[in-house]
């Protein structure tokens, strides 16, 4: 299988920048309500991609393994296999690591990250307390550091990585139909239609030009002192405006709203026809 990190990263001690998608904990979750009623925690392959020192995690699948108090059994013949099926679907993808449900690292967990090192060097631990022990879903990153003295190492350590949450426009999506979960009292939310969803985000945009409009006051008062990234920032925003008059606009619009009737138009055309066709086929 395909390595995760370079080499440089162990010999250098550089700390590789972590960025996970929304899809690999819902996948995690996921797996964990669907283990088997025996089954402590599952834990699973992660996989992404790796640019010098960052790691990006954008997917995942589940692993069977059999676990005790004295020993742990990871079917590593399935994930291989996994793997060699998820490559011809995403073949920019390789393996980064592997995430277990659960708070801590146990005995079990190192030799599971052994089990990991052999497919992908420097491997990611991921883990996600769907337990919940601590009020809430803890999700925490490692990387492995071997310990002892030179030459005999007596085994690992794990160092804890700082995780960023990144997603993908699609992914932002879900990610804000599961928030409004946390306002039902069934904890289900039914999904909105075109129309809606793009009043929300028209919303969502002049809240977020609302306070552009007030940081910006402050500063100019002298009630903020002013941040050189921010305003690169906003003018990199406000140079991606497209230059457009308000008539080219609303033609380009009206042209769209039309093209978009005359497809509903056609659809209903052929659907009247098809209908027509069974009905004198049923004659």
């Amino acid at each position: 299988m395909t390595q995760s990190f370079p080499v440089s990263l162990a010999q250098e001690g550089s700390t590789p920048l972590l960025r996970l998608h929304p899809v690999v904990l819902c996948a995690a979750a996921d797996s964990c309500e669907r283990r088997n009623e025996d089954s402590r925690r599952v834990i699973g392959t992660l996989l992404g991609t790796v640019d010098k020192h960052t790691v990006e995690i954008t997917n995942c699948f589940s692993v069977p393994h059999n676990e005790s108090e004295d020993e742990v059994a990871v079917d590593m013949e399935f994930a291989k296999n996994m793997y060699e099926l998820h490559k011809k679907v995403a073949p920019n993808e390789v393996i980064v690591g592997w995430y277990a449900t659960g708070h801590d690292i146990t005995e079990h967990s190192v030799l599971i990250h052994e089990y990991y090192s052999r497919e992908a060097q420097n491997p990611v631990h991921l883990t996600v307390d769907t337990a919940l022990q601590s009020g809430r879903m803890d999700i925490k990153a490692y990387i492995s550091t071997p310990m002892g003295v030179p030459g005999k190492t007596m085994g690992l350590m794990f160092t804890p990585l700082n995780v960023t949450y990144v997603y993908y426009d699609t992914e932002r999506i879900g990610v804000d139909v599961i928030q409004r979960t946390r306002s039902s009292l069934t904890r289900t939310m039914g999904l909105t239609s075109d129309l809606q969803q793009v009043g929300v985000a028209a919303s969502r945009i002049l809240e977020m030009l609302v306070t552009i409009l007030q940081y910006s006051e402050h500063v100019l008062s002298g009630k903020v002192t002013a941040d050189n990234n921010v305003g690169r920032f906003l003018m990199d925003l406000v140079n991606k405006v497209p230059r457009i008059s308000a008539e080219d606009f609303e033609a380009m619009l009206n042209t769209n709203v039309n093209d978009l009737l005359m497809v509903t138009y056609l659809s209903n055309l052929t659907q009247a026809q098809i209908t027509l066709n069974e009905k004198l086929v049923a004659l």
